[in-house]
């Protein structure tokens, strides 16, 4: 690309940008006006000796019923697009009763790894902003002795979605009910098996999907009975030099990031072969041999791959130090990592 045609680019990048930042600016002034104030949309994080990885995002979100005490009523998936981003917010973060003072980025995210002197496991946390109520969610510690751990991908893998053909993933992020969301059959009895097998082993759910439906992913996984993990996403919204973030090196940056925080964890990596799952493990796997133990690749359906706009290649895995199984489900994922001695057989 020419030099100029590429800063004109950049430079119209760039502009849509700061049209995104004018337009929530506008729309948190509307809200305030109306007298709602905001919150932290807090979720699980993960941490290692001495430190936490904090995770949340600042929001001023539109007032929804409650079903019971402890879950929402059922709702579509574009109602969790209608909160509006709270850029720059100063948030106190108290973890082991120490208040931390950080500052969300200009999409409200909070992702800041903070001091902590915890033991390996799950603890509480809490994040407020502006003098509001605490909102508390968890990180998982890993102990020093850890030596396994599962990096597991959640569109098409855990959870039913048909991405990534624009319409139909549309369709599954913003009509859909989060209750009609189905799970891919046998994949939390996996995750649940593996967990067991490995005491203290970190659970990481690293997807492409927007920091809006964390919210909704949370209640998902805990609906179906997934085990409890770090909840990795990212933001669909135009960065400086390209109009929407890409969904690849969210994956690649994070699993490079757990490689560097935990180089004695070597993880289970678990995908789909309707995305680009395949090829990033691949590198990642090419680049970090002690950092995998095995990747796990599910086979979407027929139907599933028409939906998803087809199968990505899947490279030939044959000659690679790493096992490398796949299946349709859960189930037959379980019995290729028993053949390949990662999972015991009961």
């Amino acid at each position: 690309m020419p030099e100029n045609t590429a800063a004109a680019r950049r430079a119209d990048v760039l502009w849509l940008a700061r049209l995104e930042y004018r337009l929530h600016a506008w729309r948190e002034r509307r809200m305030r006006k109306r007298g709602l104030t905001p919150t932290v949309a807090a979720f699980p994080g993960y941490g290692g000796t001495g430190w936490v990885r904090v995770l949340g995002r600042v929001l001023i979100t539109p007032t929804r019923r409650r079903a019971s005490e402890s879950e929402y009523a059922s709702v579509r998936g574009w109602r969790s697009f209608l909160s509006v981003p709270i850029g720059f917010a100063q948030v106190t973060v108290h973890v082991a009763g120490i208040a931390h003072e950080v500052v969300a980025d200009r999409g409200g995210v909070v992702d800041t790894v903070l001091p902590a002197d915890l033991s390996p496991g799950w603890h509480t946390i809490a994040m407020s902003v502006e003098d509001g109520d605490p909102v508390e969610t968890r990180v998982f510690v890993v102990g020093p002795e850890v030596r396994f751990g599962v990096v597991c991908d959640v569109d098409d893998t855990v959870m039913v979605t048909a991405l990534p053909r624009p319409l139909v993933a549309a369709w599954n992020s913003f009509v859909v009910d989060e209750h009609a969301r189905q799970p891919v059959p046998g994949m939390s009895v996996l995750l649940e098996r593996l967990v067991r097998e490995h005491p203290g082993a970190p659970v990481v759910y690293l997807s492409t999907g927007a920091w809006n439906v964390g919210p909704t992913l949370v209640r998902f996984l805990s609906r179906h009975l997934f085990p409890s993990g770090a909840l990795l996403l990212t933001d669909w919204g135009p960065t400086h030099d390209r109009w929407f973030r890409s969904g690849v090196e969210h994956k690649r940056a994070n699993l490079e990031r757990l490689a560097e925080e935990f180089p004695d964890v070597s993880w289970l990596l678990v995908g789909d072969d309707g995305q680009r799952d395949d090829a990033v493990y691949t590198d990642f796997a090419g680049e970090h041999p002690r950092s995998v133990t095995a990747v796990a690749i599910r086979r979407l359906s027929s139907t599933q791959a028409v939906l998803a706009g087809g199968r990505t290649t899947v490279n030939d895995h044959t000659a690679s130090g790493v096992p490398w199984v796949s299946g349709d489900d859960g189930a037959a994922l379980l019995e290729r990592l028993e053949e390949a001695g990662v999972a015991r057989r009961e």
